[in-house]
């Protein structure tokens, strides 16, 4: 058996060690909300954030801790949430592909189980938010890569909390997302973001700036500023979830976590392991009935480098429940913290009927990313992405045209091998750095590739091992109907 495997094998059967609880098991446990901003790089008001309005996520913020280097163990969503919704990287987990095991028999690893489960054994009631009244704050999304594990949450009701039993609870806002699940077909040349029609426009063509990795054109701005105004509405629906917390007389029982399940809904965001496809905002709010944790100090900035993952662990220490040795998440505040981490892993496989390989590494100041299958870089296509990003189709156009130049053209040729950014210089990861010949540089790539090799190995990364053909097969014949046989298109 390969040494991968059998170090997955081992690591996940580690989990078998129950969780011991703290001695806060004996006291009264707060309630527990997420609140998952869909899609979501830092583009929030308190981050500095221009052409946005978020004042109820800037005010909470101001009262409680914001975190400005956390990344996402995935640049989408089923991946993503299966690792922070286990607290186990998705690529140890075999739950590394996008939406896979949806209709075969694939349960969790022996010991690794949901943590709204993990809660419940505490007495918990779980919840899944859509409704608060007559308004819709989430969506009940789950979009695991597990189902076959019983009911995840215990109810989709607000009203079903009951106030003599603490809740968890999760909250998926509608925004960010494009409104394209009723359609099969390019019928229309725009698809709408969801909510459009009532979003506050302070975002304009005219008053934006987007990356210098896409051409100066009047659609991409148009994009861009569409993308800014969805930001704005999704603080409106989060401004009645935290009004409806004061009305109910729970806001000072319950810590509020608000992040982003991966990064920025854009062409080169979602799907890529860059910075904008990982990197997300997350802010925590202590209540007042609780005492604070060690460290926590209202209105203070967190610089430290946090994986997304982390927050399973460090829920599950909020609860009073010590994390199962087993768990790769660590927990980052309470009352005791595991180590501070200095690297943050990601990973891309299959996403839809596309498949990749790409592995990233990030600590304070650089991003190492290795691409095993250069071919498939930002011009390869992809369903959801032809539909949605008509700056992908514009830049074909223009780069056909003999128009498209700098950055914007270098990202529609093959990918190169291996890839690392000053993120410090530059922060929008235009300038790689792999062949530099500057010590600095030289010595923060042989560091960060040896470090995603350890940790490829340490954690039985199963990204090295094909779909079965079976499996892959529905995927394949979607892309071919799509788009006949792409010329990057190969499977090894």
């Amino acid at each position: 058996m390969h040494r991968r495997l059998i170090s997955a094998i081992v690591l996940t059967l580690s989990c078998l060690c129950c969780s011991s609880q703290s001695s806060f098991s004996e006291e009264r446990r707060p309630n527990i909300l997420w609140i998952v901003g869909e899609n979501l790089k830092l583009d929030l008001g308190c981050y500095g954030a221009k052409n946005v309005s978020t004042p109820n996520l800037d005010a909470l913020s101001a009262d409680g801790v914001r975190f400005t280097r956390v990344f996402s163990t995935s640049p989408v969503c089923a991946p993503s949430r299966s690792a922070f919704m286990t607290g186990m990287y998705q690529t140890t987990t075999d739950m590394h592909h996008m939406r896979s095991h949806r209709d075969d028999d694939y349960r969790l690893p022996e010991g690794v189980r949901p943590i709204t489960h993990r809660l419940k054994d505490v007495g918990y009631r779980t919840a899944n938010i859509v409704k608060i009244g007559d308004r819709t704050v989430g969506t009940g999304k789950l979009d695991l890569n597990f189902v076959n594990e019983g009911p995840v949450y215990d109810t989709k009701e607000w009203s079903g909390l009951k106030d003599n039993q603490p809740f968890f609870a999760q909250i998926n806002t509608p925004e960010i997302e494009y409104d394209i699940y009723d359609r099969r077909t390019f019928e229309k040349p725009r698809v709408k973001w969801v909510g459009e029609e009532w979003h506050e426009k302070i975002a304009t063509p005219e008053n934006v700036t987007p990356p210098p990795y896409y051409p100066d054109h009047p659609l991409v701005r148009e994009e861009w500023a569409r993308y800014l105004n969805s930001v704005s509405g999704m603080d409106v629906r989060i401004g009645w979830i935290l009004d409806q917390l004061k009305k109910d007389g729970v806001a000072d029982d319950t810590i509020v976590m608000f992040f982003g399940d991966n990064g920025r809904l854009e062409a080169r965001g979602i799907h890529w392991c860059w910075d904008t496809g990982l990197h997300v905002p997350m802010i925590i709010h202590w209540p007042k009935n609780f005492p604070q944790p060690p460290h926590y100090e209202p209105g203070a900035v967190n610089d430290s480098v946090i994986s997304l993952l982390d927050i399973t662990a460090t829920t599950l220490g909020f609860s009073g429940i010590t994390p199962p040795a087993g768990m790769q998440s660590r927990v980052f505040m309470g009352k005791e913290v595991g180590p501070p981490r200095t690297y943050a892993f990601g990973a891309r496989d299959r996403i839809d009927e596309t498949e990749n390989r790409i592995r990233s590494v990030r600590d304070q100041r650089y991003h190492y990313l290795r691409n095993y299958q250069p071919k498939q870089g930002f011009a390869s296509l992809n369903r959801y992405k032809e539909k949605c990003f008509m700056v992908k189709p514009l830049m074909r156009q223009l780069l056909a045209e003999g128009k498209l130049q700098g950055p914007a053209a270098e990202l529609m040729q093959d990918l190169p091998a291996e890839q690392l950014y000053d993120t410090q210089a530059d922060p929008h990861e235009i300038h790689n750095l792999a062949a530099s010949t500057d010590p600095a540089h030289k010595a923060a790539l042989l560091r960060l590739r040896a470090a995603l090799q350890t940790w490829i190995a340490e954690t039985g990364d199963r990204g090295e091992f094909t779909e079965p053909r079976e499996v892959f097969a529905p995927f394949e014949k979607e892309m071919h109907d799509w788009f006949g046989t792409p010329k990057w298109y190969s499977r090894k």
